[in-house]
């Protein structure tokens, strides 16, 4: 981290002055303030919650928290228990055993994730979590909701349609796509912080009565809801958190009514644009990817489709998103991880990520942030780099985008 921060300074001089000027500036604004976040916390879904640097104190640590203080060191270190090896011997988290333990314990892991990281991804995200194919002139928010809306397209999404969303996060594209077709939506996290604050934002949006999540595990959606009780079901990058894809669309077809259409962006390596499981370096950048955002094992394009087929659809159409992301028509996907330094969209950049790591460690330091908080942090750092590393060389895609049919 400390490298980076040097190099980015070389690259702008001036700059590592003026990082440390505004940080300690920052710290001392966060000192003052930090006794009375708790207070003054308040979401919005119309604006970004965490929008002022006095919310970085309250990551980790809010009202709607369910992780005590104390809770997200134990958390952190209960997850890298599941990757252990990771980012220090290449293959060590692709062996079967490592796989299977993952597979395992999945619910433990993706929930321990997401209780660490859903703070994060709001503060330097947005309520979307997912990335987008991105076109000149396009900006990324527009990007985003862009992908959105053509999700409820493909999967005919009508006013009076019941729609089911699977790993639904805080609901960004939820309440977008609600709001889009006047449908009825059921958003299903297996986080229970996230389905607080997602049916907060519903309420504050006006649309609780047609949009809500629920607690509940997309490996289980025969013991939540009955047969046929939804026209439609979608999953925006979540069912990459799966441990076994075949026991996730079986659930998804047994909650479709006959003919229902079910679509999805997913993450996969990619083999048929040069991913090698046997090149050291591409198994490097898959396991980063992996440890850092939650996942038993990235698939392969043919592994969802056959998965899709012996789960009882009918693949009507299946294809990476991405597939013209260095066209020089579109903006890389990867591009706001990665790229120049924008006011607007300053946190997401490595820059900004740095800055942010800095804040966070400081006030960790104080015991103003919960102690672990680093360790979250610096895990999105690294993942980010590996996100960017995968994309550039086209190893892998967030967006393999498919529409399957119930028989």
């Amino acid at each position: 981290m400390i490298s980076a921060l040097v190099d980015a300074a070389t690259t702008h001089p001036g700059l590592l002055l003026i990082i440390g000027t505004l940080s300690i500036v920052i710290v001392v604004h966060l000192l003052f303030t930090s006794m009375f976040s708790t207070i003054s916390f308040k979401r919005d879904v119309n604006k970004k919650t965490f929008n002022t640097m006095s919310d970085v104190a309250s990551l980790l640590s809010n009202p709607d928290s369910v992780l005590s203080r104390e809770g997200v060191k134990e958390s952190i270190a209960g997850y890298e228990t599941l990757f252990v090896g990771a980012r220090n011997s290449v293959g060590e988290t692709s062996t079967t055993d490592s796989i299977e333990l993952r597979a395992k314990e999945y619910q433990t892991m993706v929930n321990s994730f997401y209780d660490l990281v859903t703070d994060f991804y709001e503060w330097g995200w947005g309520q979307s979590f997912h990335f987008a194919p991105r076109l000149i002139g396009e900006t990324f928010e527009e990007s985003i909701v862009r992908s959105e809306y053509y999700l409820a397209l493909r999967t005919n999404i009508q006013p009076n349609s019941k729609v089911l969303d699977l790993g639904c996060g805080v609901g960004g594209p939820m309440r977008n796509i609600q709001q889009f077709t006047g449908a009825d939506i059921t958003g299903v996290t297996i986080n229970q912080y996230q389905v607080r604050v997602a049916n907060q934002y519903c309420a504050q949006k006006g649309i609780d009565q047609q949009c809500r999540s629920i607690q509940g595990d997309f490996q289980k959606l025969a013991e939540k809801f009955e047969p046929e009780s939804f026209d439609a079901a979608y999953a925006i990058e979540a069912t990459c958190h799966s441990p076994d894809r075949r026991v996730c669309f079986k659930g998804i077809n047994h909650c479709l009514k006959k003919g229902g259409l079910f679509a999805a962006y997913d993450w996969v390596v990619l083999p048929e644009r040069g991913y090698d499981s046997n090149d050291p370096d591409h198994v490097r950048v898959k396991e980063g990817i992996e440890v850092g955002n939650g996942l038993p094992t990235l698939a392969t394009t043919q592994e969802i489709v056959s998965a899709l087929e012996d789960s009882g659809f009918d693949v009507v159409d299946v294809f990476d998103a991405n597939k013209d992301v260095h066209s020089g028509h579109q903006i890389p996907w990867y591009y706001t991880l990665h790229g120049s330094f924008t006011l607007k969209g300053f946190r997401m950049t490595r820059l900004g990520r740095i800055c942010t790591h800095t804040l966070v460690s400081t006030l960790e330091f104080l015991r103003i942030a919960p102690q672990g908080s680093v360790r979250v942090s610096s895990l999105l750092n690294a993942t980010a780099l590996d996100l960017v590393e995968g994309g550039k060389n086209e190893l892998f895609t967030p967006s393999l985008f498919f529409v399957a049919r119930k028989k």
